[in-house]
């Protein structure tokens, strides 16, 4: 009888023993930020973290938390991870949750070189092709690069492919150069006098970011609306003097983006934007301020920006990530 009794038991358990326990144990592979209670404005933002450089897996959960906590958004961070929740920005196949994409209101990306598996990427391309907004940040002009499966249909958005790829092909720019000497040039963003207006620049004057200012192809697109110029600074503190020897590029820009299934997207493009770089009031705020235009809401005068808990964020550099970070532990508490 005791036999059996174990027998019975072992069967009973073998389910749990086989589940992947990335899914069972720790719950689901990504963080979701909840308005506080009577703040819901109905709208869904997921957010996309994926670069090795610039610590999107730092400075995107910073930004969920106050597009919920003070603003009503809710707000879900993916992450490239390992199988078991780690997050590591080097894996650059393994995003969990990309079918949230499927009901999002807005998506932020910051990806670089991602090369996801083709049925993470459907949900992606759906999203493009849906009319609905995106916000493309700092590397995410050059987010994906296909080196493993090259007869996939999605290489297309590969930043090498004809036409930039994804960059190209949305936000008019892919891949270019560093025109700030890269660690040892900052940027001043300049509010584009023609545009001030914009409510994006509501509440916007003065933004600084440590990331050195990308350059811009001579052809950069004649549609686009630019809101930030990029000013090259001497060093790395705000106060430093401008590089007048490097000229002022576009680094904020609005741009229509016409998808394949002939709907139209609005598309905002943020080139500063590390980490560190939203230490910068003004710069969380324009992204705030931009989750509220693109979903069709109204701004506010002067978004509340406020950080919510510690933000203390790492400087931007390859193999710099924190190590031993699991998904869980970027939950609000």
């Amino acid at each position: 009888m005791m036999l059996i009794v174990l027998f019975l038991s072992a069967c009973f358990l073998l389910p749990a023993v086989a589940a992947d326990p990335a899914h069972s144990l720790r719950g689901d592979p990504w963080v979701t930020y909840e308005p506080r209670p009577g703040t819901a404005n109905g709208k869904y933002v997921v957010l996309l973290a994926g670069d090795e450089e610039y610590r999107s897996e730092e400075g995107l959960p910073q930004l969920g938390r106050i597009l919920s906590q003070r603003h009503g958004f809710k707000c879900t961070v993916l992450f490239s991870q390992d199988n078991d929740g780690t997050i590591d920005p080097n894996n650059q196949t393994n995003v969990p949750g990309m079918h949230l994409l499927d009901r999002a209101d807005l998506v932020f990306i910051q990806f670089r070189f991602r090369e996801l598996p083709d049925g993470d990427m459907k949900h992606f391309v759906q999203y493009l092709d849906s009319g609905r907004p995106m916000v493309v940040l700092r590397t995410a002009t050059h987010a994906f690069h296909y080196q493993r499966n090259l007869q996939s249909s999605y290489a297309k958005y590969d930043y090498l492919a004809p036409g930039g790829g994804f960059g190209g092909m949305t936000v008019g720019e892919s891949w270019t150069y560093h025109h700030g000497d890269h660690g040892r040039e900052a940027t001043r963003g300049l509010v584009e006098e023609n545009n001030r207006a914009h409510p994006i620049l509501s509440g916007v004057t003065d933004v600084f970011g440590m990331s050195d200012v990308y350059g811009v192809n001579p052809d950069f697109p004649a549609d686009a609306t630019v809101l930030l110029r990029g000013q090259v600074l001497k060093g790395m503190n705000s106060g430093d003097a401008p590089n007048t020897n490097k000229a002022i590029m576009p680094i904020v820009w609005l741009r229509t983006c016409h998808s394949a299934s002939g709907r139209t997207s609005r598309m905002l493009c943020s080139t500063i934007g590390a980490a560190i770089d939203l230490k910068c009031e003004d710069l969380r705020r324009l992204l705030v301020n931009a989750a509220y235009s693109l979903t069709g809401l109204p701004v506010p005068k002067k978004a509340d920006v406020t950080l919510v808990g510690e933000y203390d964020p790492s400087m931007f550099g390859f193999d710099k990530y924190k190590r031993h970070v699991n998904v869980r532990d970027l939950e609000l508490r």
